[in-house]
């Protein structure tokens, strides 16, 4: 048996962009601050009460009431403002290689880090629901880069570290891979970072870092059909 672990937004859904402008928004209403969006794609995987902390740190955004309340307050402001903006949709190939994975031998887990409610509703509304897991936040006792959530996944799926593989598309969800002891690719799809921003994370080798990093989710069907079910 082997198994595969989606990541979910980035990976399987086109959610990041939605996800960043949200907390622009929310920023942008508190603090009268437009903060840099590539932070959220770089932070993605980290619990909201740990991001927006350290959102704070890298926006130099000083303000002396930050506290548990302001981080929940604004951590639900931008629940509701990812709730109105988004649209987020299936990117491409990504129906067809859930469907190429249909094999005795393969079974499938989405590790995300976003609340259960979010992660089922974006996960139905795009008609991706045979997965044999689906690990949210409520899940888990640590997020990305923990290597609890792939942990968790690993014990859901009842498979070794050895078994099984993560597809990924941040840098805190390859480190969390890398401290769960499991495989990984990368799919870049549309994230605005650079291989430079992983740095540290992949192959000191450019040929093995080809041999891991795709352009997108639809590039690794075939590979990841290859792995899981050949």
């Amino acid at each position: 048996m082997k198994g595969i672990m989606f990541d979910m937004d980035g990976v399987l859904i086109d959610a990041m962009p939605f996800h960043a402008e949200a907390f622009r928004i929310v920023f942008k209403e508190e603090f009268g601050y437009e903060i840099d969006k590539k932070n959220i794609f770089l932070l993605e995987g980290m619990p909201g009460s740990e991001l927006i902390p350290e959102l704070f740190k890298r926006e130099k955004i000083h303000d002396e009431n930050i506290d548990d309340s302001l981080i929940k307050k604004i951590n639900k402001r931008k629940g509701q403002v990812f709730k109105e903006i988004q649209k987020a949709k299936a990117y491409d190939g990504v129906k067809e290689l859930i469907i190429s994975l249909n094999c005795n031998n393969c079974v499938k887990a989405v590790v995300s880090g976003a609340s259960k409610h979010e992660v089922e509703s974006l996960l139905e509304q795009n008609g991706l629901n045979n997965f044999d897991a689906i690990i949210t936040g409520e899940d888990l006792k640590d997020g990305k880069p923990d290597p609890d959530p792939f942990q968790r996944g690993l014990e859901r799926l009842n498979l070794k570290p050895s078994q099984a593989i993560i597809v990924e598309n941040s840098p805190l969800g390859i480190e969390s891979a890398l401290r769960a002891g499991v495989k990984f690719i990368v799919t870049l799809n549309n994230t605005p970072l650079k291989l430079s921003d992983f740095k540290g994370l992949l192959p000191s080798d450019k040929n093995k870092v080809n041999d891991i990093v795709f352009k997108d989710t639809r590039s690794a069907i075939n590979f990841l059909n290859e792995w899981c079910c050949k």
